[in-house]
């Protein structure tokens, strides 16, 4: 068209003129199908971080249950809090960080899976295809122009034949199966600690420990001034009898009560800090 002669002449004319970094961006970011120069797409990079921008959700388990726990964000002081955690069956349930309405579609179509699984097959589905069938459904937003990457992330938590599982589905279609796991604000920080206590993580026997590891976790996505409490936070178990359950408000008190107990990991952690202390000092002196 002439305009873009007109466009191209002009440009030839300027002197030095260079596109930027972010105009070249730009040229690509349009839709799920253009790749840029550099072998990315760019609209699933902002998908993905819509779920860092999300509230910490933070999943964890054991050899007989897996836990999930998340902070609950309110939109202002006059609302309530926003649901973080979506039951999906007895035997799994999900926990999101990004955009709740999209969450709130995939939860339906998951339910859908599960429940044609029950009614043709009668039992349960196993955690890995539900995974696999999720995976596929966002897989095809990425593909077409005409629709735009789920703005999500999930940390599925169930239990099946094979033990209790912990996935992560990013908005690429990419799923993990995960030891422990976090995502959303912040979760860094929830990372670190997880794989700091991994060993011990695995090994708990009491689902008491298990939650224990999981609120300390997600403590440390929390800002400097703000505290961990029944209020803004939730937790989901699932495991060995026992089905997906939620807790909320005053049921959460009693676990946000654990983070002030000691357990013998850290009376023995203590106390190596001490001897190390003592022994810095006696060969200071």
């Amino acid at each position: 068209p002439s305009y873009m002669l007109r466009f191209s002449f002009v440009v030839c004319q300027l002197p030095n003129w260079r596109p930027s970094a972010n105009m070249n961006r730009n040229m690509y970011d349009g839709d799920t199908t253009t790749w840029s120069p550099q072998g990315r797409i760019h609209q699933i990079e902002y998908a993905m971080e819509a779920v860092k921008q999300g509230s910490a959700s933070v999943g964890v388990k054991n050899k007989t249950h897996a836990v999930l726990a998340c902070i609950q964000r309110a939109a202002s002081e006059l609302s309530g809090f926003q649901r973080k955690v979506f039951d999906i069956d007895e035997h799994v349930g999900v926990a999101v960080s990004g955009l709740t309405s999209d969450a709130r579609s995939l939860c339906r179509f998951m339910r859908g899976e599960c429940s044609q699984e029950r009614w043709a097959f009668d039992h349960p589905l196993q955690v890995s295809r539900l995974v696999s069938s999720v995976s596929d459904k966002l897989q095809r937003c990425t593909q077409l122009w005409s629709r735009r990457p789920f703005g999500v992330g999930l940390l599925v938590a169930g239990y099946d034949k094979k033990g209790p599982h912990i996935f992560q589905i990013d908005p690429s279609a990419n799923t993990f199966d995960c030891k422990a796991m976090s995502i959303g604000a912040r979760s860094q920080s929830a990372k670190t600690y997880l794989e700091r206590h991994l060993d011990a993580i695995l090994d708990t026997t009491n689902v008491n420990d298990l939650v224990r590891h999981a609120l300390r976790a997600l403590r440390d996505c929390l800002p400097s001034e703000t505290e961990l409490t029944a209020a803004n936070c939730c937790i989901a178990v699932v495991g060995l009898n026992t089905p997906f359950t939620v807790y909320t408000e005053e049921a959460v008190a009693p676990f946000v009560a654990l983070l002030d107990e000691m357990t013998q990991e850290d009376v023995e952690m203590r106390a190596g800090n001490d001897d190390a202390n003592v022994r810095a000092t006696e060969e200071m002196a």
